[in-house]
């Protein structure tokens, strides 16, 4: 396959890698060049990187061109909406739309899209009813999926991850867990911005599953719930500690707008068997990726 993934960021990163090593063409659509922490990771097989926005529809239609499939990442995250929400319209919802329309007019007949563990609220774990900007917006990309299934069939795969780990992850109200790991090798002190409970999912789990996406089992406009291992916050600094004794990290602020307590969604029917890596292997894998970072940049 040729694959246009939205969005190069921490996630958008890690799956043009996998998606290049099982040998597949890869090209990336982003607001900007590759940041620093991408280039390093994509040094040995860059993709073919495009600059142009998803609010424009004819950067989504060039950016198409000679792909026949797609993966849509590109979005602001929470506090990115909360700040400018006109943008993050314009970007989460109108940007998705763009994606799906451009795909129609390509003749692709499916679509991979990132929706969010946000589409759920603090309050409700069994019905969507965000309570963010961010997560109105995702649920909106659900909606219209559905809609272009009913009314064109394009088929497609949303998938709703919820706290996102590893190393490289350095941008949204999430990224605590990952910027632990990091503060805890480099010897600086760390306070993750919220507490409570969360379910947390290892980023090669998410890029797997995303990859697995683009070749479903089963037609239809699929959504599901990739919630990894729910845990504290405390839980978290408890195992970076297993490896970094001493670790100076804390934990204040309220838990996440996101109900604890959400069931993980079985994906086996429509994309085969994808891994599930628990917390404290996640957790060990994160912190060596960041002593390897940190012995190559000394």
């Amino acid at each position: 396959m040729n694959v246009l993934i939205t969005g190069g960021g921490f996630l958008g990163a890690r799956l043009a890698l996998h998606l290049q090593a099982a040998g597949h063409g890869v090209r990336v659509l982003d607001v900007a060049p590759p940041g620093p922490a991408v280039q390093r990771l994509l040094a040995t097989s860059p993709p073919d990187w495009r600059i142009g926005d998803v609010a424009e529809p004819t950067d989504v239609q060039r950016a198409l061109q000679g792909c026949d499939s797609v993966v849509h990442l590109a979005a602001l995250l929470t506090p990115a909406c909360a700040a400018d929400p006109v943008r993050g319209l314009q970007v989460n919802a109108l940007g998705t739309l763009h994606v799906f329309e451009a795909a129609r007019a390509a003749g692709l007949r499916h679509v991979v899209y990132a929706s969010s563990g946000a589409v759920y609220g603090p309050h409700d774990a069994a019905q969507p009813a965000p309570s963010t900007l961010y997560g109105t917006w995702k649920l909106a990309a659900e909606g219209m999926a559905r809609a272009c299934h009913q009314d064109h069939g394009i088929g497609s795969v949303g998938l709703r991850p919820f706290i996102v780990y590893g190393a490289g992850r350095e941008v949204g109200g999430s990224s605590g867990p990952s910027i632990a790991c990091r503060a805890a090798v480099r010897g600086q002190p760390y306070t993750i911005p919220f507490t409570g409970r969360c379910g947390l999912v290892y980023v090669d789990d998410v890029v797997e599953a995303f990859a697995a996406a683009l070749t479903p089992r089963r037609p239809g406009a699929h959504v599901f719930n990739l919630v990894g291992e729910e845990a504290d916050v405390e839980q978290v600094i408890a195992e970076i500690r297993r490896h970094v004794p001493g670790a100076r990290l804390a934990a204040e602020g309220p838990p996440l707008p996101l109900a604890p307590g959400v069931l993980a969604d079985d994906t086996a029917a429509v994309l085969g068997p994808v891994r599930h890596t628990p917390l404290a292997a996640g957790i060990a894998a994160t912190i060596a990726a960041c002593r390897a970072e940190l012995a190559a940049a000394s």
